[in-house]
Formats: structure tokens, sequence, C-alpha cells
């Protein structure tokens, strides 16, 4: 297997931080858990956990939310850690002198260094028999990986996913979905297919998702009001829901 190492999906840009905001009416809630708010949806005693890891707009945004919502009425509990410590992106989108780039460089620091004494929390109270799986979208796909590559979780979904490299898709273990958009400047087309080509030459298990007519955000920030829009960010909640029931029933 070849060694080199390229990003194939990019860090967050422009395409990360633009997108629809949706309506709906959250049935989750937020509680303190492994030093980071939380958002819960979902039977506190169901076996099945999703670890939900947001985009830039964080687990507070109703869009997450109502993808969570969803994902616990097919019968999980789902947890969204807070790494953005109640600073997501949207609190400086009418600030035209904002520096994103430093906003991303200090985001990705703290989420780093936060993230793995959460994801311990989460074992110490639900459990080590519990069926783990673990979402990620964009900003949240490099932690996803990172849980593919070991054995705490039993499958793995990314949607439009940024910073990710040739070296963690070599390193997944564990089954992986991919939601992509047929444009996308984060992880564009020859990037998809170098990821598939790692993925077959590994013998992995993995499905693509592969949507025509959206483009980076489509998974969570789609145009509800587009009925391609609306159909691939259904179809996309729908795909994962089916792939984690899969592997964790």
């Amino acid at each position: 297997m070849s060694s080199s190492n390229t990003l194939l999906a990019s860090h967050p840009q422009a395409c990360c931080f633009t997108g629809f905001k949706h309506t709906g009416n959250a049935t989750g809630h937020t509680v303190p858990l492994g030093g980071m708010d939380t958002y819960i949806s979902g039977d506190d005693a169901h076996p099945r956990v999703i670890l939900y890891f947001c985009d830039v707009f964080g687990p507070g945004y109703i869009n997450n939310q109502l993808i969570m919502d969803y994902f616990a009425s097919l019968g999980f509990l789902v947890l969204s850690p807070d790494y953005f410590f109640n600073d997501p992106i949207q609190n400086h989108q009418d600030n035209p002198n904002h520096d994103r780039q430093a906003w991303v460089s200090k985001t990705k620091a703290q989420a780093a260094a936060a993230t793995p004494k959460w994801i311990e929390a989460v074992k110490n109270k639900y459990g080590e028999e519990v069926k783990y799986s673990a979402v990620g979208y964009c900003f949240g796909a490099p932690y996803v990986m990172q849980l593919a590559a070991t054995d705490d979780i039993v499958a793995a979904a990314i949607a439009h996913p940024s910073s990710l490299s040739e070296d963690d898709f070599r390193k997944v273990k564990q089954p992986l979905l991919l939601s992509c958009a047929e444009t996308d400047r984060a992880f564009p087309t020859p990037s998809r297919r170098a990821a598939e080509d790692i993925l077959v030459e590994k013998s992995a298990k993995y499905h693509f998702q592969v949507f025509s007519g959206v483009s980076h955000g489509f998974a969570v920030r789609g145009d509800e009001k587009n009925p391609d829009e609306r159909w691939a960010k259904e179809e996309s909640a729908r795909g994962i829901g089916a792939w984690f029931t899969r592997f964790s029933t």
C-alpha cells in the first residue's frame, strides 16, 4: 500500500460555513457530560448509542438537533458534544472583521483536547457493552475516523468531510459509510475516488452515497425548499440510520 499521506478532504473552507437554517422543534435536551455540554436525544437506557460529531454550527443548531432526533426515532440514544464551547461559527457570521481562520485553529485545538475525555466519560456512563456508532459532518469527520480505527465502535459514517488524509482511510477497521455531494470543494471527486481505492485495497467494509445536484453541507444545511436538496438530505440520514442499525442490531 502506498506510503504517501496526501490530504484528501481539505481543512474547513468557505463552503463549510454556508447553508440554510431549517425549521422544526427539537425534542432532546442538553446536559453536562465529560467536560462539555452535550445534546442528548432518545432513551437514556437504550443499548445502542450514536456519537454525533457536528459541523461548525454545533449541537445547539436546530438542523443538527433535528437530525439527531431523527436518529433517536430509529431507536438510538444520540449524544453530541459541544466542542465549540458555546462559540459556534454563527456567533460571528454578522461580523465582517471576524478572523475565521483563527477561529478554526482555536476550535480545532480545544476540540482535539476535549473530545477524548468526553468519549471516555460516555463509555464510563453507558458502559462497555453498549454498541456505539459514530457519525461526523464536515468538521466532525476526523473524530469519527479516529474512532473507526479502534474497536470502540461497531460502525462509522461521515458526510461531506473535512480535514482527512489518506492515512485516515488506511487505518479504518470498522464499517464506514460516506455520504457525499457531487460538487464538493472540500472533498472533490478525485479525493473521493482515491479514498475508495484505499478502502478497496485494504478490503474494508464500506458504502458510498453520492448525490447529484447537491454540494458540500447538503446533509445538514441543504435547502429544504429545493426538492433535490431536501431528498438528498433526508436520504443521507436514512442511509446512515440504516447503516448503524445493520451493525448494532
